[in-house]
């Protein structure tokens, strides 16, 4: 019955973000995310990234813990992807005020910026991503949708050069 519920939650959400690509759009909605709260203690994830023609090329699971120091929060990841490989990623992020937040992690190029509208963040940024024996800047336009006070729906579109090379799907739980 839960994996029905999720199901139609992830099938909702997908609607939502086939219509719309504007912030805006999602003003007065609720539950408001708030970064502070949901990225705070333990979290796991599951993801997939697909390619261009819609093939999942990677699966991964994520354990991810956050913590706030006032307007500062830590998010530790530590990603597990089915081919054996592992990775870490540790982004900083800072409230900027209102519902404006940044971010940096040592693979992203500059600084994240994000902002919150309702239950959707949309979080942009350029990260150094490790490809064979190559690294190349992609782009991700990042949308994350709180679907209520455990889950959230992050669906980012993965581009180079202003081309779309992907996108990732991610279910994250708060534990």
């Amino acid at each position: 019955m839960q994996m029905i519920k999720f199901l139609l939650t992830v099938l909702v959400v997908m609607l939502l973000t086939s219509c719309s690509t504007s912030l805006s759009d999602y003003e007065g909605t609720t539950p408001q995310f708030k970064l502070e709260r949901f990225f705070n203690g333990e979290l796991k994830a599951w993801g997939t990234f697909q390619d261009i023609n819609g093939e999942v090329v990677r699966r991964f699971y994520v354990e991810m813990i956050g913590t706030w120091d006032g307007k500062t929060g830590i998010l530790d990841e530590d990603f597990f992807y089915a081919d054996g490989e592992k990775q870490k990623r540790i982004w900083t992020l800072t409230h900027e005020g209102g519902n404006k937040y940044s971010g940096t992690a040592p693979d992203v190029v500059g600084k994240a910026f994000g902002e919150v509208n309702g239950f959707a963040f949309n979080w942009q940024y350029t990260m150094s991503l490790p490809v064979d024996d190559e690294v190349y800047e992609v782009h991700f336009d990042d949308w994350m949708y709180l679907v209520d006070e455990k889950n959230v729906i992050n669906r980012a579109e993965v581009s180079k050069f202003g081309v779309t090379v992907g996108e990732v799907i991610i279910h994250i739980q708060k534990m």
